[in-house]
């Protein structure tokens, strides 16, 4: 299997017949054996029904998950399901061009590289509640990851399958896919302008709060980054240094009250004793912290967060 296009989607009836004609039409005479995969991320329309019907072709495969579990896991989903030695996903709803999917095919054999985003250069989005935030949470991105892309979130992206079958996809973390694929040891991630179309059909998916929630993601991911194959080198280490700066402030008391104030108050009256054992009790629970997450780690099972409830092929 040459390619295999994925495409996650969400109530997308009305779109997803022309998509499919335009992907078929623009792959048809390039001599490649390819597949497309249509992830059903809990449509209550009658998406489901139209991709039954298009997977009596040979090609073309869908499943369906028992509730809308976010795109990330339906990107999780489709790469463990496809075949092809590259691996194209865009967005459901015709704002992403299928006419873009052999060009980025191309420049993933050609250049040899390991990814290859798109950037929506020219959106058609609202500009105070898309454009503007999307530029910002980019910009956040490019220099918390040191990745020079300008549209981590571009639904159109093309990876060689070693990428997609070694990066792990928690609840939100398709924005950050470029970020996993370099912390797993793929560095030649590139970038490459694509057309962005109006939305013919319905209406977004995703409101203002995506941003936000982009934000918190990108934190978890820095932290993860560091620290989350031992997350005891954060907590353990803060935690330490809490105890021992505890620990330090009451010899230092104990000493002025025996040796040089003997007379003074006593060591309840004085505010760096409860200084003193707060910071050492919370040092403790950071101590704790570590070691429990630790213990998390080596104990938590490998499962899947979705539930297919249907497939086809």
């Amino acid at each position: 299997m040459d390619l295999s296009v994925l495409i996650p989607l969400l109530n997308e009836s009305e779109s997803i017949i022309e998509l499919n004609e335009s992907i078929i039409s623009s792959l048809k005479d390039k001599g490649l054996h390819f597949e497309i995969i249509y992830i059903d991320d809990g449509s209550t329309d009658n998406s489901w029904s139209i991709i039954t019907n298009l997977s009596k072709l040979e090609f073309i495969s869908g499943f369906r998950f028992q509730k809308n579990y976010g795109k990330s896991m339906a990107l999780s989903a489709g790469f463990k399901k496809a075949k092809g030695k590259i691996v194209v996903t865009l967005d459901g709803d015709l704002q992403d061009d299928p006419n873009e999917i052999y060009p980025l095919y191309k420049m993933i054999t050609d250049e040899k590289l390991d990814l290859i985003s798109g950037w929506k250069k020219k959106r058609y989005d609202s500009i105070i509640f898309k454009n503007i935030p999307s530029k910002l949470f980019n910009l956040a991105a490019r220099k918390a990851s040191g990745i020079n892309l300008n549209d981590f979130n571009c639904g159109i992206k093309a990876y060689k399958s070693e990428v997609i079958k070694n990066i792990s996809l928690t609840d939100g973390m398709h924005r950050y896919i470029p970020v996993l694929a370099k912390n797993a040891g793929f560095f030649k991630i590139s970038e490459k302008e694509v057309k962005h179309h109006p939305r013919k059909h319905g209406k977004t998916k995703y409101g203002a709060d995506r941003f936000i929630k982009g934000f918190l993601d990108l934190v978890t991911l820095s932290f993860i980054q560091r620290f989350g194959k031992r997350p005891m080198h954060f907590f353990g280490l803060i935690g330490t240094v809490m105890i021992l700066t505890g620990f330090i402030i009451s010899i230092y008391i104990g000493y002025d009250k025996l040796f040089i104030n003997k007379s003074g108050r006593l060591i309840t009256q004085r505010p760096l004793f409860y200084i003193s054992l707060v910071t050492m009790l919370m040092g403790l629970i950071f101590f704790i912290a570590g070691f429990l997450g630790e213990l998390i780690l080596r104990s938590k099972p490998n499962t899947d967060n979705y539930s297919i409830v249907e497939k086809t092929n």
